[in-house]
């Protein structure tokens, strides 16, 4: 393990003055700093060439490469690309170097992409598609200056908080390997390091005497431990066993080295409240209150309502300092980076801009106690979603709590909702352009191309910038490849992108090939699929994966009228409706584009399959648009379908319905198709960590679980958060989705033919015993692929579209 320190020298910034004063203000001696601790360069060119003996094993002759000095680059971080001047056959083609190995991983993805026609994507959406890199010996030469690009921000930061929990969940080494690496091709040199701190806390917690057994009820299940770290639930899922966290601090030790090694910097946890019943317990005449209710059912105190300590109470400091310090014993001095969000969607008990410069300012005095040069990174995403609360005075107190320099706040989603606008830059704070994008982990093919290559360029030449990087901040991964891809190029792009040329490139290199048919798609797609521009939060609301639950006969649930709008609240980050009912009087799913456009698109995407059939990404895009196309189709056939129940013709519902729940099952063959779209191997990967049959059942549970009701119910409602991380899975589809559909409808039928009204209670009450029963199961679900992608997609297409 590489023990690294960092020194953060803090420069004070005039808000009101242009970012003249140096070159990137009041982080350029932090940047300086972070510099001199690196990993030696030879560390760093060891890892760099490790991650191209992984990437393209072929080729490890064909490159030489090397750190350079900063100096090299007048003082920025970049990568230069040169042909190298060979004196002998065996020698090296191409020379990539870079101020740290990121930056060298980030040349030769470019070079690999805009010389090679290459592509580099998550294996779950196709993978790496490498055809076109011509034999070693071969490669394509530059022109005789080269190429340096320069990073116009210094940072690319990466994760979301909650990404822990839908996405790395179930991660051994061995798929973190290919993400750290993915992350360095991508650029991204600022990444959040989540894993294993329940074995940190478990530590401090033990000098304060809470027990093993203490714990038991605080930390949540491994599939939502992220809600647990941010005090929204306790014991959900839990406990954990030792087995679990010994497990995970020995996977995070890998992941923070490997990032060290890469010349990334880490991004820690902090302290930022959460605390055990016992410790209230402990210590009686602590500041320590009962948060009120966070999305359960019936406020069941075995998982509702946890404590949070009061910033204001010594204990804090002492808390967050001894966490802190815990980490730097376990992995050394590795970063000066925090993470804390103590008031994401937890409101500080008043207003008074005073007491919230207070509580700020203690909250960062846990973090600097343990790590005198720390820096307090917290997401901003609390100033959109309890933009009622946060006001002007409330945000500059508390960005203004701790010292210029000392805060970076990450502008959370600033790809549909900047706050930098709003806040006068955030008050001089430096932050990081991001993008949300993902909520959930759904699967929803959805972009906002046209911003994300204007949106960070906007706001790094806007008057009296504070923008420090760009990050990704997205809530679930492995999915839509186009929109990561040109978000991890705004690292690297100092001007906006022209989108059409830009995509027009991206789908040669992800095929390999030309295909005209598949460009014109593509360029559809552009205009429709990925440009939405109505800045609205949630995506994925289509009714097979987020059934509807109300009484179509009444045109609203049980206690909402039909003008009113129906509002759950979600997980910290993550405020959207579930499905919006108004006076429109049936649930709308969410639609930006016009289906049919769509439709053409995929028309033309088959059209050009007979020259792309075996290649993998272009079987995830085709399987992924189908899906998209057939699943917009299913919401029109339910509101045929419910729209025949209210005019009571009951052979026009038999009809509709049924054709809504062969389309389910059409969905889940096409689904089949590809490994990428498989239930079981999301389970298979949750049962691989268990090591008894205790944590086989408990790991299954979770991962069920997420996925489908989320939270806790009663024997008649639902959980509030009910299909929030829903997935086009096959599996899925067909064991979950498709009897909840077929209960219902028939539940409506039988009240046609009753003659009764809609016994909406009734379906609940036997929906919920179904759910509580799969989420309990263990059937096997296939983990390879069944059948031709290609074929089935045509005969789906001739089926429901063909006149």
């Amino acid at each position: 393990m590489l023990k690294l320190g960092f020194v953060f020298l803090i420069l004070i910034l005039i808000p009101s003055l242009p970012v003249a004063l140096s070159k990137y203000g009041v982080i350029e001696p932090l940047l300086q700093g972070l510099d001199s601790k690196r990993a030696p360069p030879s560390v760093q060119e060891a890892a760099a060439f490790g991650l191209l003996k992984r990437l393209l094993p072929t080729h490890l002759s064909s490159f030489e490469l090397k750190i350079v000095s900063k100096d090299v680059c007048g003082g920025d971080s970049c990568f230069l690309i040169n042909n190298h001047k060979k004196s002998s056959q065996n020698e090296a083609e191409i020379i990539i170097r870079g101020t740290t190995a990121v930056e060298i991983a980030s040349g030769l993805h470019w070079y690999l992409k805009y010389w090679c026609g290459a592509h580099v994507s998550w294996d779950k959406t196709g993978g790496i598609q490498t055809t076109s890199i011509p034999e070693p010996g071969s490669l394509p030469r530059l022109k005789d200056e080269g190429l340096k690009i320069k990073r116009p921000v210094p940072w690319n930061y990466y994760q979301n908080v909650v990404t822990s929990s839908y996405s790395y969940v179930w991660w051994d080494w061995d798929r973190w390997e290919k993400e750290v690496d993915w992350m360095a091709l991508q650029g991204v040199n600022l990444p959040l390091a989540f894993t294993g701190q329940e074995t940190i806390w478990q530590k401090v917690f033990k000098d304060y005497n809470i027990t093993s057994d203490d714990l038991d009820n605080f930390f949540g299940g491994p599939a939502f431990l992220a809600w647990a770290r941010m005090g929204n639930l306790h014991g959900w899922g839990g406990p954990l066993s030792q087995n679990w966290l010994d497990q995970q601090l020995v996977l995070q030790k890998q992941i923070i080295s490997r990032m060290l090694e890469l010349g990334m910097t880490p991004v820690l946890p902090s302290f930022s409240g959460n605390v055990p019943a016992a410790l209230k317990r402990i210590f009686p005449m602590a500041k320590i209150t009962r948060l009120g209710d966070w999305n359960t059912v019936d406020s069941d105190p075995r998982w509702c309502c946890t404590y949070l300590l009061d910033p204001s109470d010594p204990l804090f400091v002492e808390i967050g300092e001894a966490f802190i310090r815990k980490q730097i014993k376990e992995y050394g001095d590795v970063t000066d980076i925090y993470n804390c969000d103590t008031f994401n969607e937890n409101s500080p008990p008043t207003n008074d801009p005073e007491y919230i410069s207070t509580l700020g300012a203690a909250v960062y005095k846990g973090i600097s106690k343990g790590d005198k040069d720390a820096v307090w990174l917290m997401q901003g995403w609390l100033f959109y979603s309890d933009s009622s609360f946060w006001k002007p005075p409330q945000i500059k107190a508390l960005l203004h709590s701790v010292p210029f320099g000392k805060m970076v706040v990450l502008d959370l989603f600033a790809d549909v909702k900047p706050i930098w606008k709003s806040s006068f830059q955030f008050y001089g704070t430096p932050y990081i352009w991001c993008m949300l994008h993902n909520f959930g982990g759904n699967i929803e093919m959805y972009g906002t191309l046209d911003a994300i290559s204007s949106g960070p360029v906007d706001a790094r030449v806007s008057a009296n910038s504070t923008m420090v990087g760009v990050g990704m901040c997205m809530e679930g991964i492995e999915q839509n490849p186009i929109v990561y891809e040109l978000m991890s190029e705004m690292a690297f792009r100092d001007k906006k992108v022209e989108v059409p040329e830009w995509i027009k490139s991206y789908c040669n290199r992800r095929y390999g090939k030309a295909v005209h048919q598949v460009e014109a798609a593509w360029e559809i797609l552009y205009h429709t699929i990925y440009n939405c521009t109505d800045g609205i939060a949630d995506h994925n609301h289509d009714f097979i994966v987020m059934f509807p639950d109300w009484d179509p006969s009444t045109n609203s649930e049980t206690g909402v009228s039909n003008t009113q709008k129906k509002i759950n609240l979600l997980p910290p980050g993550n405020r959207r409706y579930l499905f919006q009912q108004t006076a429109s009087d049936k649930p709308q799913a969410h639609l930006w584009y016009p289906s049919d456009d769509v439709i053409k698109a995929l028309q033309l995407f088959l059209a050009g399959g007979k020259n792309l059939s075996r290649s993998l990404t272009y079987r995830y895009d085709l399987v992924d648009l189908t899906r998209q196309v057939l699943s917009k189709l299913a919401n029109q056939l339910y509101y045929k379908a419910v729209t025949s129940f209210q005019e009571k013709n009951i052979e026009a519902l038999r009809f509709h319905s049924n054709t809504f729940l062969q389309l389910i099952k059409d969905i889940d063959v096409l689904l089949a198709s590809d490994d990428n779209f498989l239930l079981g191997t999301w389970l298979e990967s949750a049962k691989k960590l268990a090591v008894n049959p205790s944590e086989i059942k408990q790991y299954e549970w979770n991962a069920r679980t997420q996925v489908t009701m989320w939270f806790d119910t009663n024997d008649t409602t639902q959980s509030k958060l009910h299909d929030y991380a829903n997935k086009f899975w096959s599996g899925l589809v067909e064991s979950y989705y498709l009897p909840r559909a077929s209960t219902y409808f028939s539940h409506l039928i039988e009240s046609l033919r009753q003659n009764e009204k809609f016994k909406l209670i009734e379906w609940r009450k036997q929906w919920i015993s179904q759910s509580n029963k799969w989420q309990e199961g263990n059937e096997l679900y296939p983990v390879k692929a069944k059948g031709d992608a290609l074929a089935i997609s045509k005969a789906l297409y001739e089926k429901y579209f063909a006149e």
